[in-house]
Formats: structure tokens, C-alpha cells, sequence
């Protein structure tokens, strides 16, 4: 398990004072960004090598809201692999309070947008990776 942290802008809330709904997607890819980089597999070297790695899916369950200037906790770990695609799951924390958790589900595509398998296109990133690999 991968942990990070953010602090609530005034920007990503609402006129209520509670975080816009939208803003767990892009904490989830804080999460995601930082989970890789520490792991030895960042987006940089990916890219380098042609490969990206859309969003195919992606799930969130709110379970109380986070306000302006609160200190979080994101979590993240891969839950799935494959040569073709990845899944990674979330929990956004604050103080040990459960916020939101959720998933998100990429596939690994190459320059034409199309599927690629990283055990061909990327043998070295895809060692790194299984080797990383924690199931929930």
C-alpha cells in the first residue's frame, strides 16, 4: 500500500464548503502517479517508450465529505495486472476517517491508441511492476 498526501484547496470546494465531487478522480491519480514513481516504473519512462495508459474505468463510493484546508490521506495499490491493462484501488482518509475509495482501470495502448502488451513493448517496465504487485 502506497500512501500520499494533499491538502484541500479553496478551489476544489463548493459553495457549501465541501469538495467537489470530481476532485477524488484527480487525488486517485496523485495516488496513482506517486504509487508509480516510488514503485520504479514512473509515467515519464512509459512515455518515453511510446505507451500510455487511459483510463478505461473507474468507480468511486463517497462515505463523508472533506473541507477546505483538511489534511488527506490518499492510498493506492495495484489490485490487478496484465500484460494489457492494470487496475488500481484508492482510499482517501482523513485522520483514519474512511472519505471515499474506489478503482480505476487502464489499459496500456501505443502510439496508434491500440492495446499493446508490456511483456513484448516493454519487458523491463513490466518486471518492475509484477515485482510491485500487492493484492488487496
Amino acid at each position: 500500500m502506497h500512501t500520499t498526501t494533499v491538502r484541500v484547496r479553496y478551489s476544489e470546494t463548493d459553495a457549501m464548503g465541501i469538495v467537489h465531487h470530481s476532485n477524488y478522480l484527480r487525488w486517485f491519480e496523485v495516488g496513482r502517479v506517486e504509487l508509480m514513481r516510488d514503485g520504479g516504473f514512473p509515467y515519464t519512462e512509459f512515455e518515453a517508450q511510446g505507451i500510455t495508459s487511459p483510463v478505461i474505468e473507474s468507480a468511486l463510493r463517497w462515505r463523508s465529505p472533506a473541507r477546505f484546508d483538511e489534511l488527506l490521506t490518499i492510498e493506492t495499490q495495484i489490485a490487478e495486472v496484465s500484460p494489457t491493462r492494470i487496475r488500481f484501488e484508492y482510499r482517501i482518509l482523513r485522520d483514519g476517517v474512511l472519505l471515499c475509495e474506489g478503482h480505476t482501470g487502464h489499459a496500456f495502448t501505443g502510439a496508434s491508441g491500440r492495446p499493446v502488451a508490456l511483456t513484448k513493448t516493454a519487458p523491463a517496465i513490466w518486471e518492475r511492476i509484477r515485482a510491485g504487485v500487492t493484492t488487496a
